[in-house]
């Protein structure tokens, strides 16, 4: 969906607005495959990137054997994929997240979940899940909480009252069982990194958690995607002028697979952040998957080129 702010732009796949090359990017060094495990969530955010809530249902759940069939084609296909990443809506919703998760750990893989840390994860099954899988596979299971501020109020904020309290239950939980964590915060308040930083690394150590606020991989602080606001198209030209390499934005290393609601099968997406976009649908296996992506999207240039962020770590 293209907003107003953007009229006339990402219309064309191949060329901008103002006729000039759109930049592409090509599927050079996979390093992540990524499989929404459904859009339900147990809580509805005020600016959620793909609008997950307890009643959005458009990407259904994903099975075990649908997640083992990829990773046969993994294998397959010779991708050198180092990292399986589980997201949502919020993935301990989906009755066999702990079986995805052991699946992909028992080939050898990293595994990261994307959680909120709240009731779906704190359930007697899932915590027993979770201990089993840090006892067998340790430090090649980490969950990343979703930790939008480092300050309640902000945090509630965005998430609900009583968000804040629940998610530290989680992780609080996740700590005294040694299970390996990272956070996703989010830049929407206007802080800036070193603010940002300065205020979960007190958050870290008032509660004795081992992550380091500084890393960008363990504390992610994600810019904001607001189709509202003009953003520029990104053309070839574009790599020479910002110093960029088509191999430092997110598509060139990753892709996400998903079921939509009433498919027979998964699909392929070029993009975490752009599930419900056809264009983005490369199709149902990871050989289709490893076509160049066309960068016409706001989020393209607003999250990945220019804002310079990416799901992974």
């Amino acid at each position: 969906m293209k907003d107003h702010a953007n009229i006339g732009k990402f219309v064309d796949p191949y060329l901008t607005a103002k006729g000039e090359d759109r930049a592409s990017v090509r599927l050079e060094n996979p390093q992540t495959l990524w499989f929404n495990t459904g859009t339900l969530c147990n809580i509805e955010c005020e600016n959620c990137y793909i609008l997950s809530s307890p009643t959005n249902d458009a990407l259904v759940y994903m099975s075990a054997d649908e997640i083992s069939d990829y990773l046969d084609q993994l294998d397959d296909r010779n991708w050198d994929v180092s990292e399986i990443a589980f997201t949502g809506g919020e993935p301990f919703m989906n009755p066999e997240m702990i079986e995805m998760a052991r699946r992909a750990l028992a080939r050898g893989y990293e595994v990261l979940i994307l959680t909120n840390a709240m009731l779906p994860m704190q359930r007697k099954k899932v915590k027993q899940g979770l201990q089993e899988l840090n006892k067998r596979f340790g430090e090649k299971l980490t969950l990343r909480i979703s930790v939008d501020h480092w300050s309640e109020e902000l945090h509630d904020k965005e998430r609900g009252t009583g968000s804040f309290a629940k998610t530290l239950a989680g992780m609080l939980w996740l700590r005294d069982n040694k299970i390996k964590m990272a956070v996703a915060g989010r830049t929407v308040w206007g802080d800036t990194d070193v603010a940002s930083r300065q205020g979960y690394a007190e958050l870290y150590r008032k509660h004795n958690f081992n992550i380091d606020a500084q890393n960008p991989g363990e504390t992610v602080l994600f810019p904001e995607m607001d189709e509202k606001i003009e953003v520029p198209e990104i053309t070839t030209a574009c790599w020479g002028i910002l110093d960029k390499s088509p191999s430092q934005v997110m598509c060139s290393n990753s892709r996400m697979v998903v079921k939509h609601k009433g498919a027979d099968r998964p699909s392929v997406i070029a993009c975490t952040l752009l599930p419900y976009e056809k264009e983005f649908d490369m199709g149902s296996t990871l050989q289709e998957a490893e076509q160049p992506v066309q960068l016409n999207h706001p989020h393209c240039a607003k999250f990945c080129v220019l804002g310079g962020a990416s799901c992974s770590a």
